[in-house]
C-alpha cells in the first residue's frame, strides 16, 4: 500500500485507533449513553495524556523483500512499528504506564489491551513462587480481533499440602463461549452511522487533543532525528521495545 508509505503506522493506526481505545478505558464514566456525554468524558482523557517524548518511542521498520504484499520503500524512514509508553495526569491513573504498540509483519496480528497490576508492598509470599515473583504479575487482558477474548492472569495456590504458588489464567474466550457471529468493526462503524450514534466517532476537539499528544514526535520524525530499528519480517519486532517496557518497570510477556 503505497498509502502507508507516505503516513506511516501513526498516522494510520496509533492516533485514530489506538488513543480512541485508550480513551474509552480510561475515562470516567459518562452521565449517559448519549454520543456527546461518550465524546465529552474522552476528550478529557486525551487531554490529560501527557505530550509524548522521543524518550518514551520506539519506531521500527521491517525488513521488506521483493515479495511483500506492503509497499514500504527500502530507502524510507516510514515506520512500520510504533511502541510507546503514555501516562495520564489525573487522580486515577497517575503513575500508571500505558504501553501501546502497533506493527505490521509481525509474527501475529492481534489487538488486546493489558492491564498490569502492581506488586503489593512487603509480599509475605515472595519465597512462596516456584519461579521469579517479578515475572509473577496478575494482569487483566482484553483482546479484540481476531481472538476475541477476555483474560486473567492470576497467582494462585497450587493443589496440595503444601503452600506453593504459581501463576495461571482464567480464559473467557468469545468464539468457545458464544456461537454467535463477531461483526466486523467497520460494520459495525456502518450501522451507527445509520442509527445515527456518533460515540465512537472522533469530534474536532478529540482530533486536536490526540494531536497534541503524537505532534511532538512526529515532528522529530519529520526532521530525520529518530531512524526506526530494523526487524526481521515475521518477527517480534526492535529489541529495542523490550528495554522501553523495562525502563518503566513493566515485564511484557508474549504468548
Amino acid at each position: 500500500m503505497r498509502y502507508f508509505d507516505g503516513y506511516g503506522i501513526i498516522r494510520d493506526i496509533v492516533h485514530s485507533h489506538i488513543l480512541q481505545t485508550i480513551a474509552l478505558l480510561a475515562m470516567e464514566p459518562p452521565i449517559s449513553l448519549n454520543g456527546e456525554d461518550i465524546r465529552n468524558e474522552k476528550v478529557k482523557v486525551l487531554r490529560l495524556i501527557r505530550r509524548l517524548e522521543p524518550s518514551n518511542v520506539i519506531l521500527g521498520q521491517y525488513k521488506a523483500t521483493f515479495d511483500d504484499k506492503v509497499d514500504v520503500k527500502l530507502n524510507s524512514l516510514t515506520p512500520t512499528y510504533f511502541a510507546a509508553v503514555l501516562y495520564i495526569d489525573n487522580a486515577r491513573w497517575d503513575g500508571v504506564p500505558f504501553l501501546i504498540k502497533a506493527g505490521m509483519g509481525l509474527i501475529k496480528h492481534r489487538v488486546e489491551i493489558r492491564i498490569q497490576f502492581r506488586h503489593v508492598p512487603g509480599n509475605i509470599y515472595h519465597d512462596r513462587f516456584g519461579h521469579n515473583i517479578n515475572l509473577a504479575t496478575n494482569e487483566l487482558i482484553l483482546r479484540d480481533v481476531p481472538d476475541e477474548a477476555i483474560l486473567v492472569r492470576v497467582n494462585n495456590k497450587v493443589p496440595g499440602l503444601g503452600l506453593q504458588l504459581d501463576a495461571s489464567e482464567l480464559n473467557l474466550l468469545y468464539k468457545d463461549k458464544y456461537n454467535a457471529e463477531v461483526p466486523d468493526s467497520y460494520e459495525h462503524l456502518l450501522l451507527d452511522v445509520i442509527d445515527g450514534d456518533n460515540h465512537l466517532f472522533m469530534r474536532s476537539d478529540e482530533l486536536t487533543a490526540a494531536w497534541n499528544i503524537l505532534n511532538p514526535v512526529l515532528q522529530e520524525i519529520d526532521k530525520n532525528n529518530i531512524a526506526p530499528e530494523l526487524y526481521e519480517l515475521g518477527g517480534r519486532g526492535p529489541v529495542g521495545a523490550y528495554y522501553l517496557w523495562a525502563k518503566h518497570g513493566v515485564q511484557w510477556t508474549e504468548d
